[in-house]
């Protein structure tokens, strides 16, 4: 039996064992030190990347899910790293990553695109929070940006979400963008009215208006005064248009004050408003 033990014990490659274990703890010491200023440069690449969005002022949700993902990358290549200096072979682990993901990213394809333009909307900031929106058959106040989806609340108080995906690559109305906008309405009178009479009369009106801006501004060269002119001759009667400037968040108020006083002051000045009729003449052939 002793003699089986030792043909066993002779057979073991000491030498080789020994180097080995050599080379392992040699390769485990640098893996250690790799690791400990791997971690020292990732929490520094973090705090220069937040100092850098902070100052180009970039929504704090934005930085908080791009800085998220810098450190899991970071981590990704450190621990990637480390496995190599420990001698493990490192194909097999990106490969397996690598089939991961592609399946992660097919199951969830429609919540990364949201992800994907909710980063491009925080990024480029067509809107913000506060601004008046139309956008996938929807109007109202943008009342939060999140990373998927974006909340808007409309005229009559009902919340609505719309997938940042859909609201990134198509088409969206933004009326708060500028500091002001124009106001067009248009009035129809009968034949037979005096269309200078008329103008003048709405002109006054547009003139007298207290949130109606009376000439251009330094800040919005396309800004100018009040204008009105014929629009077309209708069947029933003639439509005149007006177009007048004001700030944006008063839009509203001078839209339905500018209808309501000229309405008034055509009534109480005799403008008769056309409408649709038919006149019918029987012939007698007795």
């Amino acid at each position: 039996m002793s003699s089986i033990l030792d043909k066993l014990f002779a057979a073991v490659p000491y030498e080789q064992l020994w180097q080995w274990g050599l080379t392992f703890c040699k390769n485990l010491v640098v893996a250690a030190i790799v690791y400990f200023i791997g971690r020292y440069l990732i929490k520094l690449i973090i705090k220069l990347f937040t100092k850098m969005l902070e100052k180009s002022k970039v929504d704090a949700t934005l930085y908080t899910f791009l800085n998220s993902i810098i450190n899991v990358v970071c981590w990704f290549v450190l621990i990637i790293i480390i496995v190599g200096i420990l001698g493990i072979e490192t194909s097999s682990f990106i490969a397996l990553f690598a089939s991961a993901g592609v399946a992660i990213g097919m199951a969830l394809s429609g919540t990364l695109q949201n992800f994907a333009g909710g980063v491009m909307i925080l990024l480029f900031r067509p809107f913000k929070v506060g601004d008046f929106i139309e956008a996938q058959g929807y109007a109202g106040i943008v009342k939060e940006i999140q990373i998927f989806n974006t909340i808007i609340r409309t005229g009559d108080a009902q919340i609505i979400l719309i997938p940042n995906g859909t609201l990134s690559s198509g088409t969206m109305k933004n009326s708060s963008k500028e500091l002001y906008r124009r106001v067009d309405l248009e009035f129809q009178f009968e034949y037979g009215a005096d269309y200078n009479e008329v103008k003048a009369a709405i002109m006054d009106i547009l003139k007298s208006h207290p949130q109606v801006i009376q000439g251009p501004v330094e800040d919005s060269p396309i800004v100018a005064e009040p204008w009105i002119g014929l629009l077309n001759l209708g069947e029933s009667g003639v439509t005149v248009v007006t177009r007048s400037w004001c700030k944006g968040a008063d839009y509203w108020a001078v839209y339905f004050n500018l209808n309501e006083t000229v309405y008034q002051m055509l009534k109480e000045r005799g403008f008769m408003f056309p409408f649709n009729r038919v006149d019918v003449n029987i012939l007698n052939n007795k």
